[in-house]
């Protein structure tokens, strides 16, 4: 599992969603000291700059819908989210859960914590898009699978032939043309089905 080492901080370009004020600039501050590359935006833009890897996102009611579209505008994967509240109750905490927030800031922002939590954030967002990957790559397995299975037992009612023959078969044709074992699979199953609809409209 891929983990964050701090000299990696200086490769993150940040950008800090704030109105420029003592708490805008105290980010900015800190943020400079970490060494990332950080810029003030205010307010919240259409979309995140491309290659935007965190974002110190100010939550306020007023502008809660603007932020919340710019960020499910922005390129995939998204960035690291990190809110900054002034205070703390059930409906700052929905607006907070909406932006998928891997860590919060309270105000007044203070130097002390930014840093682990900058850290700590960005370490579960890195491992949540390594669940995301394996997840979506045992997706596509078991879909290819599944194919794989209903080719087989077309072959297999087709020719009369066993599990292990029509997967010969399958393999055979796939290393003839060149192609995944899952699309030849793909392959069978199509022309199948085009078979059936021709005789179906006899």
């Amino acid at each position: 599992m891929a983990r964050l080492r701090l000299k990696d901080l200086r490769d993150l370009t940040v950008m800090v969603v704030h109105p420029p004020d003592a708490d805008g600039k105290a980010l900015m501050d800190q943020l400079k000291r970490i060494g990332c590359r950080a810029e003030l935006m205010w307010p919240p833009a259409k979309a995140l700059p491309s290659g935007t890897d965190v974002v110190f996102a100010g939550v306020f009611f007023e502008t809660h819908e603007a932020l919340s579209a710019m960020m499910k505008k922005s390129e995939k994967p998204g960035a690291t989210v990190i809110c900054v509240v002034n205070y703390e109750n059930p409906a700052m905490i929905e607006l907070v859960l909406d932006l998928n927030a891997f860590a919060v800031l309270s105000k007044p922002v203070r130097t002390f914590g930014m840093l682990t939590n900058l850290v700590v954030a960005r370490q579960n967002w890195m491992q949540a898009e390594e669940f995301h990957d394996r997840l979506a790559k045992m997706e596509k397995k078991i879909s290819g699978q599944k194919k794989i299975a209903k080719a087989k037992s077309i072959l297999m009612e087709m020719h009369k032939i066993s599990e292990r023959e029509a997967y010969g078969i399958i393999r055979a044709q796939a290393m003839g043309k060149r192609i995944s074992v899952e699309e030849m699979a793909v392959a069978i199953i199509n022309a199948n089905e085009l078979l059936s609809s021709r005789y179906d409209d006899v």
